[in-house]
C-alpha cells in the first residue's frame, strides 16, 4: 500500500508538472504575439478615450470613466480570448512542435489543460494592466492626491524595468505578479472613488470569468476546427450567450412556437454570458436583494464548471485526433 501510495503521489506530481510546463510555454508565447500587443494598446487607448469623454461631462467623471473602463476591458479581453483560444493549437500543429512534445511521457489531455491555463493566465496579465490602468485613471478623476497617484504610476513602472533587468530569462513571467500588484495599488489609490471603483473591480473579475468560458469553448472547437472556423464558432456561442435571456423570453405571438422552442433550447445549452455583463445598478449594489460580491463569486464558480465540462469534452476529442 505505501508503495501505491508513493507511485500515486508521483504520477499526479509528474502530470502537474508537464502541465505547468505547457502553461508556461503557452503564456510565453502568447505574451510575445503582436496581435496581443495590438489588443492592449487598443483597450488603452479606450480608457483614453473615457477620460475625453469624462471631461465633456458635468460632474459624471468617475462615472464615465468606471463605465467606458469596465467595457472595454470586457471587450477587448473577450477578442484576446478568442484569437489566442483559436490560433495557439493550430500553431503547434503547423510549425510541427507538437509531435516531439507528445513523444515526451505526457498525455495529450495534460498538454490540451496547460495550452488552456497559458492562455488563461495571459488573460489574467492583460485584464490586471488594463485594469490598473482604469483604476489609475478613476483615481485621478476623484479626490485622490495626483502627485500620489503618478508616483505609484512611476515607482511600478521602475519596478518593472528593474526586475526585467535582474530575472532577463524570465522577462514574461515577472508579469504575471506585477500587473496583479499594479492591479492592487492602483485599487487602493482609487478609494475615493467609492462605487465606481467597486464597479471597475467586479467588472474585471466578471471579465476574467466569462474569458475562462470563452477560452474553454475556443479550445474544444480548437481541438477538431481550423482557426478561421473555432474563430466563427466561438464569437457565435459568445454573441448568443449575451442574447440567452432575449432568446429565452422571445414572443410566441411575434416568432411562432417552434422558433420559440429552439431559442430556449440554445438559450439554455449555451452559457448564459449576461450573468458577466451585469448593469450598473446591480453593480453598485442597489438592486435589492442582490448582493454584488456573492453575485461575482457565484459567477466565477459558474465559470469554473463549464470549463471544466468543455475541456473534458476537448480532451475526448483531442485524444482521438489523428495528426498524419
Amino acid at each position: 500500500m505505501p508503495t501505491e501510495r508513493k507511485s500515486s503521489a508521483m504520477s499526479r506530481g509528474h502530470a502537474l508538472a508537464c502541465v505547468g510546463a505547457v502553461a508556461m510555454n503557452a503564456y510565453r508565447e502568447a505574451v510575445r504575439a503582436r496581435i496581443l500587443h495590438g489588443l492592449l494598446a487598443f483597450a488603452l487607448a479606450a480608457c483614453g478615450y473615457s477620460v475625453i469623454v469624462a471631461s465633456l461631462s458635468v460632474d459624471q467623471q468617475a462615472r464615465v470613466v468606471s463605465d467606458v473602463g469596465s467595457a472595454s476591458i470586457s471587450l477587448s479581453a473577450v477578442l484576446v480570448a478568442i484569437v489566442l483560444g483559436a490560433t495557439a493549437l493550430y500553431r503547434e500543429l503547423e510549425l510541427k512542435t507538437i509531435f516531439p512534445i507528445l513523444a515526451r511521457p505526457i498525455r495529450r489531455h495534460e498538454y490540451l489543460i496547460g495550452k488552456y491555463l497559458g492562455i488563461l493566465l495571459t488573460l489574467f496579465v492583460f485584464v490586471a494592466i488594463d485594469g490598473a490602468v482604469v483604476l489609475g485613471l478613476l483615481a485621478l478623476e476623484t479626490d485622490a492626491s495626483p502627485p500620489a497617484v503618478l508616483c505609484a504610476a512611476g515607482a511600478l513602472a521602475v519596478a518593472l524595468a528593474l526586475l526585467l533587468v535582474r530575472f532577463r530569462r524570465a522577462r514574461v513571467a515577472v508579469l504575471v505578479p506585477w500587473s496583479a500588484c499594479a492591479f492592487a495599488v492602483m485599487a487602493v489609490l482609487a478609494a475615493p472613488a467609492g462605487a465606481n471603483r467597486q464597479v471597475v473591480i467586479a467588472s474585471a473579475v466578471l471579465t476574467l470569468s466569462e474569458v475562462a468560458i470563452i477560452t474553454a469553448v475556443a479550445t474544444l472547437f480548437s481541438s477538431f476546427s481550423s482557426p478561421f472556423l473555432t474563430a466563427m464558432f466561438t464569437l457565435s456561442v459568445f454573441l448568443i450567450g449575451r442574447s440567452a435571456d432575449t432568446l429565452a423570453h422571445l414572443p410566441v405571438h411575434q416568432v411562432g412556437a417552434g422558433i420559440k422552442r429552439i431559442a430556449s433550447v440554445i438559450a439554455h445549452v449555451v452559457p448564459n454570458l449576461q450573468v458577466y455583463v451585469p448593469t450598473r445598478p446591480i453593480l453598485l449594489g442597489q438592486v435589492p436583494d442582490v448582493h454584488v460580491w456573492p453575485l461575482v463569486a457565484k459567477g466565477a464558480l459558474q465559470a469554473g464548471a463549464y470549463a471544466v465540462v468543455m475541456l473534458a469534452l476537448a480532451s475526448l476529442i483531442f485524444r482521438r485526433r489523428d495528426f498524419t
